[in-house]
């Protein structure tokens, strides 16, 4: 039973040396490949260009398309940018111009223009275009278009246009665009155009529009603000904004209309269309003698 076992670890680990070299000597031999039993389908060791099937090579260049298993052991070339692959990608830097499936990376997982499924990445995950699907980077992911599904990102996550779904960054997560559905950021959570959903920062969290419910352990912030914001600092509004809902905070700084109630030690802002309730309350644009006044206030 035991020289049985010996000799099946023996095999095994000689089948995988041999499946090792022959992909490295595919890639060297300037993109030659051993394809059985045909050149387009089968298993194929080495740069085969145009495959489905189980396929192992050492590192991919020019590759076309690629459906099933694909399986390098290092990041592809700069010349393999437009490479379709789909099905299960796994390697130490698996990569591509298009990656849809399942790809792991025991370091990162990179797509040139387009990352679609589910791509775990021990140190990161990332795309030039956008990303779909569960995303989950140990140090961070990240991409220069859109990202869409569930993110996840140890340090962080970013996107240079919009992020939709759950994303949970542990520092921090932004977007360029809009972040719209459940925002997590250890740190803080931003948007260069508008926050929607449900936002979490756990120093701060805001953007020029803010929808939904949004809370900052130290602040929220934004122009133009709707729904319900809780922090431990301030609210603030920046000039001529508006804020709609509710404020709840230590101080709620509303430098334009507030709509709805602030709850805080202090509350000011320039008009009010509901109700200030806090130590002190202060309506800019009120008649002189009810500018400011204890425990609640309002526009007269």
């Amino acid at each position: 039973m035991k020289t049985t076992r010996y000799l099946a670890r023996r095999t095994a680990g000689s089948l995988t040396l041999a499946l090792l070299m022959t992909a490295a000597a595919g890639s060297a031999w300037g993109g030659q490949s051993l394809d059985i039993p045909s050149k387009t389908w089968g298993i194929s060791f080495g740069n085969s260009k145009s495959f489905t099937g189980l396929r192992f090579n050492f590192r991919d260049s020019q590759v076309q398309r690629v459906n099933g298993l694909n399986l390098t052991l290092w990041q592809p070339r700069k010349d393999n940018k437009d490479a379709v692959i789909q099905g299960l990608s796994f390697g130490t830097l698996p990569g591509g111009g298009y990656l849809r499936g399942i790809q792991l990376g025991i370091l990162g997982v990179s797509a040139e223009k387009e990352l679609k499924g589910i791509s775990l990445g021990l140190l990161g995950a990332g795309c030039g275009g956008d990303v779909v699907g569960l995303t989950a980077g140990g140090l961070g992911a990240g991409c220069g278009g859109s990202i869409t599904g569930l993110n996840l990102g140890g340090l962080g996550i970013g996107a240079g246009k919009d992020v939709t779904g759950t994303t949970i960054g542990g520092p921090g997560a932004g977007a360029g665009g809009s972040m719209k559905g459940v925002n997590i950021g250890g740190v803080g959570v931003g948007a260069g155009e508008r926050l929607t959903g449900l936002t979490l920062g756990g120093l701060a969290a805001g953007a020029p529009e803010v929808r939904g419910i949004t809370i900052g352990g130290l602040a929220v912030g934004g122009n133009d603000v709707k729904g319900i914001q809780i922090a431990g600092g301030f609210i603030m509004i920046n000039e001529g904004g508006r804020l709609a809902g509710l404020a709840a905070s230590s101080f709620n700084y509303i430098r334009g209309a507030q709509t709805g109630l602030a709850i805080g030690i202090v509350n000011y802002a320039y008009s009010v269309k509901g109700l200030q309730i806090g130590l002190v309350n202060i309506v800019r644009d009120n008649p002189r003698g009810l500018k400011v006044l204890p425990v609640f206030n309002t526009s007269f």
